[in-house]
């Protein structure tokens, strides 16, 4: 075994994904964002420092063995507005050029699901044409970050490719519960963590007019009127829907009774988001975001969550520290890649470049899965029609779309 695999963190944000990789023994040595409150937390947490560099076509990296990173997913994520015409969208060709001009032995790619379904399914074309011509062999699905142990349905993608030899997909460590199709997978597996197991053993949450308590960055606005109604009247795993109207946020009532046709609610194309929601303590949590300290009401408690434990249920532990203002560190912590998952995913890597990395294996796409089941938006079968007509024709039936994950 080497000893030691090194990566560079592309779009590093606040260094989730870097926390997970280096608890599964690799070693990043370089790291970089634009963002000043990402840069400043990763310096804060690591011994290394993250360059507050604008990630381009042109940059320069050093020799490593994994080029690892998100391009940001503000211009097609489904938490917001989808605007093909964002700058940032480019990004995801960035990455994929970049790791065909440095050619590292492996690569690890994370986004959110809206991804697959950007720009009329391109993007995953602007992901998979480079790297499939630089020759990797790679595996790119649509996962439950539930399903590595995460206490939250988090659904993304992930791409993992290795430079003529196949690298293989993480198994599934647990099984989940507590949203549509969770339960199709894992079967055997132990249950992945529930909020409550999650948020225990946490010191109580200070009111923020009364300043810092006794762990930083956990206290909380104190609702008051009709926050607090709405607050007292939410049931676990009840929404606004389940409240009655004249409780609905005025933004919520315009959204209310607008149709979702991708998948993707917008102001301007869409249904309501679930406004405001309290979570079940026996469930794992929803999408953690960064709108989570505003959305997301405690199980037991009547008030939102704080930000610390909204990094709990990222899989953050305690002691890390974030920067910013409030809304930065909520940005930061919502953005992450959960701790836990990225090292599930380094340490598969870890394994595939210590015992196979030297395999000689054809490049392409080896598998793409995007659903547990037959049904699949109309948007999402348009992209799955053309990867499948570019990469998967000739392919085994065992590299189908529907492969299973478990």
């Amino acid at each position: 075994m080497r000893a030691s695999i090194t990566v560079a963190d592309l779009f590093c944000g606040a260094g989730g994904l870097s926390v997970g990789l280096c608890a599964a023994g690799l070693r990043t040595t370089f790291a970089a964002d634009q963002f000043a409150a990402a840069v400043q937390s990763y310096k804060l947490n690591f011994d290394h420092e993250a360059s507050p560099t604008t990630v381009n076509w042109d940059t320069d990296l050093p020799s490593v063995d994994i080029i690892a990173g998100g391009p940001p997913c503000q211009g097609f994520s489904s938490a917001g507005r989808r605007s093909p015409n964002d700058a940032r969208n480019s990004l995801v060709a960035v990455f994929a050029h970049l790791v065909a001009r440095h050619r590292p032995r492996a690569f690890l790619f994370e986004n959110v699901e809206g991804f697959l379904t950007g720009d009329a399914g391109r993007w995953v074309l602007d992901l998979l044409d480079p790297l499939v011509r630089a020759g990797y062999c790679i595996h790119l699905r649509k996962i439950n970050a539930a399903h590595y142990g995460v206490p939250q349905h988090r659904k993304r993608v992930i791409a993992i490719g290795g430079l003529g030899w196949d690298p293989g997909f993480p198994p599934l460590t647990h099984r989940a519960m507590g949203m549509p199709g969770s339960q199709a997978v894992g079967h055997g597996l132990p249950r992945c963590p529930t909020v409550a197991e999650a948020l225990a053993e946490l010191p109580s949450a200070r009111p923020r007019v009364l300043g810092r308590g006794d762990l930083i960055d956990h206290d909380f606005h104190v609702p008051e009127g009709v926050d607090l109604t709405r607050i007292q009247s939410l049931l676990p795993g009840q929404t606004m829907k389940d409240l009655p109207e004249h409780l609905w946020h005025e933004t919520y009532r315009r959204r209310a009774h607008r149709r979702v046709m991708d998948g993707t609610p917008t102001e301007r194309r869409g249904g309501a988001p679930a406004g405001l929601r309290r979570l079940a303590g026996d469930q794992p949590s929803k999408a953690i975001t960064s709108g989570a300290t505003s959305e997301f009401v405690h199980p037991t408690e009547d008030r939102t969550l704080t930000l610390r434990e909204c990094a709990r249920l990222q899989t953050f532990s305690d002691e890390y520290r974030f920067v910013g203002t409030l809304n930065e560190k909520a940005l930061l912590i919502g953005n992450a890649v959960p701790p836990r998952l990225g090292k599930v995913l380094g340490l598969h890597l870890k394994q595939g470049i210590s015992n196979g990395a030297n395999a000689a294996d054809k490049p392409g796409l080896k598998s793409f899965v995007v659903t547990n089941a037959q049904a699949m938006s109309p948007a999402l079968r348009r992209t799955a029609a053309m990867v499948e007509e570019r990469y998967l024709q000739a392919a085994p039936p065992q590299l189908s779309i529907f492969a299973q994950m478990d």
